[in-house]
């Protein structure tokens, strides 16, 4: 079925088989999301951004962040500001069983700049080096790099850090069209990411606004990247990335029934309680039910009524046959 025949992305030793990957998204990718994407036929997914000092240290949400072992390849992305700790952190993720390692020098979030991480590192390019140099020198798995455009409009600085990475050992890189200052205003400009793409060899992703198989392909003809990395597309859809990545391939893209759709709803929110424990997962599920019921009600009184539904109560039998009955009348 399959009528393309460009190469597969490599990752080091790692031959993927698409071109349409999940971003890691603090609060969204963790182990239950990525273990659907994985299963509807993601070609890579990434955890959510691992804070080193916290996981060396113990911590116990980044230690339930960096979970994975099942998915292959296991990515595990790493931020933080000292080099000392992203070396120590890349050899835990490793004992943990990483595949693959990406550096986060990307998110805009304050909680992260504020304290030099993400983002901020795009203002000092010698000492985001030095993290590059230290999780590269610590690692025996291939390291990868995400991150901005840069700081602002007045330093575009991405394709300078992205040959100073490459040229420490970085295996392939992601770049959203936005600086940090623009957070996630206006649109991602994918043309200012072509300067990366002519500055390594490299593989490189582009990131931001990619929600269909035509945003893909613009994104990637504006770019020249070799794929895309597909982010808050995927809320309430984490099917996307195998799908958009199918149809990039050129094979027959997938067929799913509305009751592939409960199950996989179904199965995400028994997998959210067993990740994270019956009363906290019930609550983290919540913003996941929401963005389901948007993706598959466009009428938005009718959205509303479910979302009240299904975020007014703690008591899972309720909310699983409040599931049922919502995806149960789309079939009709």
């Amino acid at each position: 079925m399959k009528v393309m025949t460009t190469d597969a992305i490599k990752i080091g030793d790692f031959k993927l088989n698409g071109k349409a990957i999940l971003a890691p998204m603090s609060g969204v990718t963790d182990f239950p999301f990525r273990k659907l994407a994985h299963q509807w036929g993601a070609p890579l997914v990434v955890s959510e951004m691992v804070a080193s000092e916290s996981l060396v240290n113990e911590n116990e949400d980044m230690s339930r962040r960096a979970i994975g072992e099942h998915l292959a390849p296991f990515v595990i992305q790493l931020a933080g500001r000292k080099a000392y700790w992203m070396s120590e952190a890349t050899k835990r993720v490793q004992d943990l069983g990483a595949d693959i390692i990406d550096i986060n020098m990307g998110c805009p979030a304050k909680q992260v700049t504020k304290g030099l991480s993400g983002s901020a590192l795009m203002r000092d390019l010698d000492h985001a080096l030095t993290l590059i140099e230290a999780v590269v020198s610590a690692s025996s798995v291939p390291v990868t790099l995400k991150m901005r455009l840069g700081w602002d409009d007045k330093s575009i600085n991405a394709p300078e850090l992205a040959k100073r990475a490459e040229n420490a050992g970085v295996q392939a890189f992601t770049v959203h069209g936005r600086t940090r200052q623009q957070f996630y205003k206006g649109q991602a400009d994918w043309s200012k990411v072509r300067a990366v793409k002519e500055a390594i060899t490299k593989p490189l992703f582009v990131n931001g606004d990619i929600c269909t198989l035509a945003d893909a392909k613009a994104a990637m003809t504006a770019s020249k990247a070799d794929g895309v990395m597909i982010g808050r597309g995927a809320y309430g859809a984490p099917w996307l990335p195998a799908q958009i990545s199918r149809q990039l391939n050129g094979e027959t893209p997938l067929a799913p029934t509305i009751s592939d759709y409960k199950d996989c709803v179904l199965e995400h929110y028994e997998h959210m309680l067993l990740h994270y424990g019956k009363k906290y997962g019930v609550k983290s599920a919540r913003k996941h039910l929401v963005w389901y019921i948007d993706h598959f009600e466009k009428d938005e009184s009718e959205a509303k009524q479910w979302r009240q539904k299904l975020c007014s109560t703690e008591n899972i039998k309720d909310v699983t046959n409040h599931l049922n009955s919502f995806f149960d009348q789309k079939e009709y």
